[in-house]
């Protein structure tokens, strides 16, 4: 990939958004950031004690993500950062009029998601509240150009499909710029 590139990897808790973030960080040759790491303690807490986040305490947390990509764009750097992102206003405010951050969202059922989740050990989000995310979940529309992959394949798989789709993606954006009337004049 010719970089910079930024990924934001969505999907409800346990979707596997971690554990293909960070080999799709991999893949690319680029930093990863844990979005979970930027929750503020309280947040950590209420969910710690199976209490849904309202929009009111995502702000800070989503802020803090938008600064994190925006602190990227401003050093040229590529990075994946982990979002759940569940409606379109959090991406919006996450992506916004960025250009060059890309979203995944990975798309599971409730039933795989699920038996994911009750097989996990150590993770903050407790399986009572994947039904909230569930309920929340707004999927992204194709107006937000996703690239959107089945959470059902091996997450080795899953980060093959991301980078085909990265990079067939870029390989587009370079023909259109090949075939514009400014690219013609040289301009």
């Amino acid at each position: 990939m010719t970089p910079p590139v930024i990924v934001i990897v969505m999907g409800v808790s346990g979707s596997g958004k971690s554990t293909v973030a960070a080999l799709l960080a991999g893949a690319l040759g680029c930093q990863f950031q844990e979005g979970d790491d930027l929750h503020p303690p309280e947040n950590v807490a209420k969910m710690h004690a199976g209490e849904p986040l309202t929009d009111a305490d995502r702000a800070p947390w989503l802020r803090k993500i938008a600064e994190e990509i925006e602190g990227w764009r401003a050093r040229g750097q590529s990075g994946v950062l982990t979002c759940s992102a569940l409606k379109r206003a959090y991406r919006d405010i996450i992506i916004a009029d960025r250009p060059g951050v890309a979203l995944v969202y990975l798309e599971g059922s409730r039933e795989l998601i699920g038996r994911r989740m009750a097989a996990r050990h150590e993770h903050f989000m407790p399986l009572a509240l994947l039904d909230s995310q569930f309920a929340t979940l707004e999927a992204p529309t194709p107006d937000e150009h996703p690239i959107t992959v089945e959470v059902g394949a091996k997450p080795a798989d899953i980060v093959a499909e991301i980078v085909r789709r990265l990079e067939a993606r870029r390989d587009g954006h370079r023909r259109e710029a090949a075939q514009s009337p400014s690219a013609a004049k040289g301009e």
